[in-house]
């Protein structure tokens, strides 16, 4: 399976929390503009994505953290 060209194939809501833990997504679908701030995978590094437009993340995260501000995520597997 191929992480760049294939389409995910699951996905679920996400309330960012500094707890939940998620299995490393293919990306993230952000729904409303704002901050993103997550755990890369393989990382114990804080990352936020400034601005993130509407659409597709395509980053491997194990965390959406708290301080995001923006809305509607979706996590693609």
């Amino acid at each position: 399976m191929s992480y760049s060209s294939d389409p995910a194939a699951f996905a679920v809501a996400v309330t960012p929390s500094d707890s939940t833990v998620l299995t490393p997504t293919r990306g993230l679908y952000i729904g409303g503009t704002g901050d993103v701030v997550v755990k890369m995978y393989g990382s114990d590094n804080t990352i936020t994505f400034a601005n993130v437009p509407v659409g597709i993340l395509p980053v491997r995260v194990t965390k959406v953290l708290a301080a995001t501000a923006a809305t509607d995520i979706v996590a693609l597997w």
